[in-house]
């Protein structure tokens, strides 16, 4: 299983073949100790995962509440944000510090663009919250009920899908830098059949984002059930982070684009 979520996928806890068989000697000694919890082990537990994932929140949220108040901290906190997301992806270890920075800056990012879209659009954050909640909520359910799982192929697509994407917020990016573009949101400003581009791929990209939410929940299971070393639950917390303020976004401005400029 591979993950389009450079959280995971560059971390060799959540890939399969990461963990080796014990042999039968191992085993028969595994077999003679007492049962103990994933805690009493020093191994990836659920419930561990879970109560990082909702520190890491907490401190998203109370850097989201002084970007709010102070909006001229969302470049800043982006840029850090951006860098520390960077750090945490590509080092081999999870950094309890590094990933709860990475929370703050990047809340004072949401916070202030947050601000600044709602007083453009009054109440758009508010629509934009819940809308994200009703994502993750029907994701999280579908996945539990197993009616949402991901597929080799599907991975493969959807890959190619949010390079895609990519290519193209970096280039509508420096258009706009440039003044290349008419509208607020450059070339998703323009309409196809009256249909602003913005708006087809914003429900494509919400679909991107909960697909690739789905594919984060399987790498925490997996880093669960071969039993990755405790501190892997910060990882994860950082995994989902970063999913869901990239689904948040989209859905501010997907909301924003169908308010109108």
């Amino acid at each position: 299983m591979s993950n389009s979520n450079p959280a995971f996928s560059r971390s060799l806890a959540f890939r399969e073949g990461s963990t080796r068989t014990p042999d039968a000697a191992t085993l028969d000694a595994m077999y003679d100790k007492p049962s103990a919890t994933g805690s009493d082990t020093g191994r990836m537990t659920y419930e561990d995962t879970v109560m990082k994932t909702l520190i890491a929140f907490g401190v998203l949220l109370a850097g989201a509440l002084v970007g709010w108040v102070f909006p001229a901290l969302a470049i800043p906190g982006l840029i850090i944000g951006l860098v520390l997301a960077l750090v945490n992806i590509f080092k081999k270890q999870p950094s309890r510090g590094l990933i709860l920075a990475y929370a703050g800056f990047e809340g004072l990012f949401v916070g202030g663009i947050s601000a600044i879209f709602n007083s453009m659009w009054e109440g758009i954050v508010t629509q934009a919250v819940f809308g994200t909640l009703a994502v993750i909520g029907v994701t999280l359910f579908l996945f539990l009920s197993g009616k949402f799982r991901t597929s080799p192929r599907m991975n493969r697509i959807v890959m190619v899908a949010m390079v895609g994407y990519l290519v193209f917020s970096l280039t509508n990016f420096g258009l706009m830098m440039f003044g290349a573009t008419d509208g607020m949101f450059g070339l998703r400003s323009m309409e196809i059949f009256g249909i602003p581009l913005g708006v087809v791929l914003g429900i494509l990209v919400v679909f991107l984002a909960a697909y690739s939410l789905v594919m984060d929940f399987e790498s925490i299971k997996a880093g669960v059930e071969r039993g990755a070393p405790r501190v892997y639950g910060w990882q994860g917390a950082f995994g989902i982070m970063v999913t869901v303020v990239w689904l948040y976004v989209e859905i501010l401005r997907l909301l924003a684009i169908l308010r109108g400029e």
